[in-house]
């Protein structure tokens, strides 16, 4: 089967975009111009306001994927004397660790496994028998189960032992409320590729500003600086090194594209009915998600592969793909699973194609339903 358009984007970013935001990449900036400049300072501004935090937060995009903007935040933030407790229940949360280790950061583990988030009490505890810890880390949502984390709630907890936390809002932030004077956070890390719709390239975080003041000369690399970004920025208005200008304009286009749908909670609203239509769909297929009903996000659900002999992923990957949907592999080592993505431009019609994909697709691999056994976990509630 072959499609004038390419394939639809079910993944947790990169995801399908508008094509005017794609237009928006037609035209070359010139980095050191006024207009890029201004650019630049619109890009920032606009992030903060969407976190209520211009008065509190600085915003420095840095060059790179999600995780770029990941580990210039731990480099610049976290101290050689720093001592860090990662809450970590994924993938994402097991790259935090792997950097702080690559960053000779000393670091404690929550690990919760793929199934469960990091809960309030948990992190309490650990925080009062530890007082060394001097900053606690958090993945707001980790694709790589699909599970929102309580981050409300922990961020009281960490702000209450006096200690600075770092979210990585990387696939939340854009469709995930966040306000920044009432969650209280060190530094937010998110990307240009996800829930605001933009197109890969750069990340950025949002950086306290009485806490950046005083990170001069912590970071370990050069390139991942954020205080000497932050510091030239605003001295010059100018990034350090070669900005990706194209990706910035298809940004700020996505950006008014997103105030225009009704910013966060406009999206928010699209991507929880998503969400809501994919599993239903799934379950009647006989799908089930790898997580219980009350820890899925609006952001990406992880279903578990069906039990049937004449399933394969990359058979079903590929079949998928022909009717015009790209699906993501899972990413747990305990059961086979794969993910729906909700985000990207993704509305009800496009929902109930991959459904009508999903369903055609068992038919020609002479699977009954997609039913699998559930893991012993997806009982547990708390």
């Amino acid at each position: 089967m072959t499609h004038a358009q390419p394939p639809y984007l079910l993944t947790p970013g990169p995801i399908t975009t508008t094509q005017t935001v794609k237009s928006a990449m037609l035209r070359d900036w010139g980095s050191w111009d006024a207009d890029f400049r201004a650019m630049t300072d619109q890009l920032c501004q606009q992030l903060l306001t969407v976190a209520n935090a211009r008065e509190t937060h600085v915003c420095i995009p840095i060059q790179g994927s999600g995780t770029f903007a990941v580990e210039a935040t731990l480099g610049t933030l976290i101290p050689q004397t720093g001592k860090v407790l990662v809450l970590m229940n994924g993938a994402y949360g097991q790259r935090i660790a792997k950097t702080l280790a690559y960053l000779k950061r000393e670091h404690v583990v929550l690990d919760k496994g793929d199934y469960l988030p990091p809960m309030p009490d948990e992190v309490e505890a650990l925080l009062q028998a530890d007082p060394d810890i001097t900053h606690v880390t958090l993945i707001h949502c980790e694709t790589s189960s699909g599970i929102l984390n309580p981050v409300s709630e922990i961020a009281e907890v960490v702000a209450r032992q006096g200690r600075l936390l770092i979210i990585d809002s990387m696939s939340a932030f854009g469709a995930i409320p966040v306000d920044a004077q009432t969650l209280p956070f060190a530094a937010l890390i998110s990307s240009a590729n996800k829930c605001f719709e933009g197109v890969p390239g750069f990340g950025f975080s949002l950086v306290r500003r009485d806490i950046l003041i005083q990170c001069a000369g912590q970071a370990h690399s050069l390139s991942l600086d954020l205080y000497d970004q932050w510091q030239y920025l605003e001295k010059t208005g100018q990034w350090r090194f070669t900005p990706p200008t194209h990706v910035v304009a298809a940004f700020l286009q996505a950006l008014a594209e997103h105030q225009a749908e009704g910013g966060v909670a406009g999206r928010l609203a699209r991507y929880q009915r998503n969400q809501q239509r994919l599993v239903a769909g799934m379950k009647q297929m006989g799908f089930s998600t790898l997580l219980n009903e009350q820890w899925l996000s609006p952001i990406i659900v992880t279903f578990l592969s069906p039990q049937h002999p004449n399933f394969n992923f990359d058979d079903f990957y590929n079949r998928i793909k022909a009717h015009g949907f790209v699906i993501y592999p899972g990413k747990l080592t305990v059961v086979d699973s794969f993910r729906l993505g909700c985000i990207g431009q993704l509305y009800d019609q496009q929902i109930d194609q991959v459904l009508v994909a999903i369903s055609a697709v068992l038919d020609e691999m002479q699977i009954e339903s997609g039913y699998a056994e559930l893991p012993e976990h997806n009982a547990v509630t708390a």
